[in-house]
């Protein structure tokens, strides 16, 4: 992570009180604060109705791009609304122009999105559907040939089948990895 210097103008997330993306982001523009606040839509249906709603992509966040001085930090967090800017103890830390633009093309293109759990190298999942459905284990990388290994540690040996990374869900921690009959064997599965 690189903070910004005081006079370079850098992306940066804000968190925002739940549901207030949209107040603070109106807020921002009447103060002339360039923002960004990605929206995706949703077809909500009620028995007499249907209706496209504009949502936050990210739910409690949306994006400012502002120097790191003290009196522009300032100005955004006395919007009503803004909780805070994300960063570090030091301060708030950019965000790569690189990652906002893509999420811009992404949504300009009209290409269908939704918000999707932020999985890393060695967080526990869960295989939400399919004939796998309730294996856990530790997640190794997702595409499109995403392998689940499922290791028996007793034995210390390993069976690799090929899944689709995008049928997995983090598993809270504290969830305990299912077992195999053996009281004394470990079952661990690892999506590669």
């Amino acid at each position: 992570m690189e903070l910004a210097t005081l006079d370079e103008s850098r992306w940066y997330a804000v968190s925002t009180r739940s549901r207030h993306e949209k107040v603070a982001a109106s807020m921002l523009e009447s103060l002339g604060i360039q923002h960004y606040l990605p929206l995706t839509t949703e077809v909500h249906r009620w028995s007499d109705r249907k209706q496209i709603i504009a949502s936050p992509l990210f739910s409690c966040y949306l994006f400012v791009h502002i120097s790191n001085s003290a009196a522009s930090r300032l100005r955004v967090l006395k919007v009503p609304g803004v909780v805070n800017l994300v960063g570090t103890m030091n301060g708030p830390v950019p965000i790569p122009e690189r990652e906002i633009e893509c999420v811009r093309a992404v949504l300009s293109r009209g290409i269908e999105c939704f918000p999707y759990p932020y999985l890393k190298a060695g967080d526990r999942v869960r295989i939400v559907q399919g004939a796998l459905a309730g294996v856990e284990g530790a997640f190794v990388r997702s595409g499109p040939n995403a392998t689940l290994v499922i290791s028996i540690e007793m034995i210390q040996q390993s069976v690799a089948i090929k899944i689709d990374g995008c049928d997995v869900e983090p598993v809270p921690h504290g969830s305990a990895l299912h077992s195999t009959s053996m009281e004394s064997s470990s079952f661990t599965a690892h999506v590669a």
